[in-house]
């Protein structure tokens, strides 16, 4: 059976000697999928007493933080995901009370929450309210108070929501254990109850987390504190942790299928031919006998039946597939019946690979190439939306069809933010691209970002155009500091001079070996192909020295050197 994340959860609040409560606190703890995918989310909230609408922008946050958050896409990270929606509802909160003649009637409140997901710690935190960790006896607070004292008597927020359009969160990460304790608190609470006494009534208190919180707020009522009372604690009784071998166990509970021959039916599909077979994978037609479409399976080699990391990234494929629902992005299909062995369903797409269009049409004019790589750049970002990264974009994984539609196809080399969040047995290199086409950063081991793919958009967008690479065969697997000075672009206009200098700049910058010196949007590549960028045009104009200073200076010494040679020959010689 395999562990999952449990978590015992307690929880108080009081108006104590306040006519209402303005504060607010809330958890909302998923099963199944979405506790793995997502997490389990708790939060605080202290409404500003001299806000009419106080307990409203409290609860407001609260619940609100707890829904959206759950509805952000399964791949988003953490952060992504509370970031975003944290921004959103102190837009909203902002928007209230700008419409409000009386500003001290605006909806300010503070915010403190955490996300546990697999086996972090996630912590949010805007304004006064308090997260604590409580690990073998040590009480230590994740947050830091946004206020200042005015005098002994009177505090003022520094940071709140509704406050500000723009937002700035706190954020921090930390690995938990079993065991742990996470306190939350109101100003009410901990400002008039020591750290010291909070750890020793949570103790005292032993497993009723319930009574725990009641203790502090009444010792803080005791100690004459004038607030709300709130109080929120949880402790963690275990871990998705999982070993290697349970690991295994569930990426092998579906068998990989036989081979697979034309008549032969598997699962209600009807084997029309072999499209393609490679190392790593086969493709078949197929019929699906109920509807009478056309399909195709995707399955597994079986060389890498034994490998833990190829068969999560073969199911991660399907993953990605079935969350990215955009026309020029494959589709993978949910099956509608129960699976016997492991294979995905995609679309039938009648045409060719990106690779198959090149060699037919080696020179093709700016306005087609256009035509492709601006259905590119859509699929490229229907994947960075979702926090994925494809990784391995080159022609081959490029479809066209008949109508003349692109599609990005086979995600095995995906990586996805949300899933590289969960703990796991199995390693994840990030290494998985082709040679040519996978940035120099990656080469060099550092992690692949959105820059990457771009890098690769820039090789396909030259190749297309020039049928040639922009290193030529220089660019390899292993990549250092010395390799990579050596390393030169090839103008585009050396293999096509009809190519307008201003295009050469465009493709050159977005091949740059230095990520930061990319293109940083994906359509600005595009535009820049049909558009003229002066940045571009100007600099073909400029000296060398100011172009290409580095080659400016090696020229100079070359020349001096020539030049001393030649009159150290003429003084023996002359």
């Amino acid at each position: 059976m395999p562990r999952t994340l449990q978590i015992h959860l307690g929880q108080f609040s009081d108006r104590g000697v306040k006519p209402a409560n303005e504060d607010f606190h809330g958890a909302l703890i998923p099963e199944g999928e979405a506790l793995t995918l997502k997490g389990a989310a708790f939060a605080i909230a202290d409404g500003m007493s001299s806000s009419e609408f106080a307990r409203l922008a409290a609860e407001y946050a609260v619940k609100n933080f707890l829904n959206d958050y759950f509805a952000t896409p399964d791949s988003w990270t953490v952060r992504h995901s509370a970031e975003r929606v944290l921004s959103a509802l102190n837009r909203w909160l902002c928007g209230q009370g700008a419409q409000m003649l009386d500003p001290s009637r605006g909806m300010v409140t503070t915010f403190s929450a955490l996300v546990l997901k697999s086996t972090t710690a996630h912590v949010f935190h805007i304004g006064d309210t308090r997260i604590w960790q409580l690990r073998e006896g040590t009480l230590e607070p994740l947050t830091q108070d946004h206020h200042s004292w005015a005098s002994a008597e009177r505090v003022y927020l520094n940071r709140a929501m509704g406050i500000d359009s723009h937002l700035d969160i706190d954020y921090r990460s930390l690995p938990v254990e079993v065991g742990d304790r996470f306190l939350f608190t109101t100003d009410g609470v901990h400002e008039y109850v020591p750290p010291l006494e909070i750890k020793r009534l949570i103790g005292a208190s032993g497993d009723n987390l319930d009574a725990a919180c009641r203790v502090l707020t009444a010792a803080a009522r005791t100690a004459g504190s004038p607030d709300n009372l709130t109080c929120q604690l949880l402790r963690i009784d275990d871990l998705p942790t999982p070993d290697a071998e349970s690991v295994f166990q569930q990426l092998t509970e579906l068998p990989f299928p036989p081979p697979l021959e034309p008549g032969m039916i598997l699962d209600g599909y009807r084997i029309l031919r072999e499209i393609h077979a490679s190392p790593t994978s086969q493709l078949y037609l197929a019929l699906d006998d109920i509807s009478g479409k056309q399909v195709v399976l995707k399955t597994p080699s079986v060389n890498f039946e034994d490998d833990p990391g190829y068969l999560e990234r073969f199911r991660h494929e399907e993953w990605v597939g079935r969350r990215i629902d955009n026309p020029h992005v494959l589709k993978v299909i949910e099956p509608v019946r129960r699976r016997r062995f492991l294979y995905h369903i995609l679309e039938y797409l009648d045409g060719q690979t990106l690779r198959q269009w090149m060699a037919e049409r080696p020179r093709p004019t700016l306005t087609e190439a256009r035509g492709i790589l601006e259905q590119i750049v859509r699929g490229i970002r229907a994947f960075h939306r979702l926090d994925m990264l494809h990784r391995d974009l080159k022609p081959e994984n490029i479809h066209i069809d008949r109508h003349g539609t692109v599609r990005i196809i086979d995600f095995g080399s995906a990586k996805i933010a949300g899933i590289a969040e969960i703990a796991s047995p199995v390693e994840h290199p990030d290494l998985l691209g082709t040679r040519h086409y996978t940035a120099p950063e990656v080469l060099r081991g550092e992690p692949a970002t959105t820059s990457s793919d771009l890098f690769a958009l820039g090789v396909i967008a030259y190749e297309l155009l020039t049928g040639h690479l922009p290193y030529g065969e220089r660019l390899g697997r292993e990549i250092n500091a010395k390799w990579m000075a050596r390393l030169r672009y090839v103008s585009a206009r050396s293999e096509r001079p009809d190519l307008p200098v201003w295009v050469d700049g465009a493709l050159e910058k977005a091949v740059r070996l230095e990520p930061k010196r990319r293109y940083t949007i994906e359509t600005e590549l595009v535009y820049d192909l049909l558009h003229p960028n002066a940045e571009f045009t100007e600099r073909r104009n400029r000296p060398l020295v100011e172009r290409n200073p580095t080659g400016f200076w090696r020229g100079v010494a070359l020349f001096s050197l020539l030049a001393n040679l030649a009159l150290l020959y003429l003084l023996h010689h002359g």
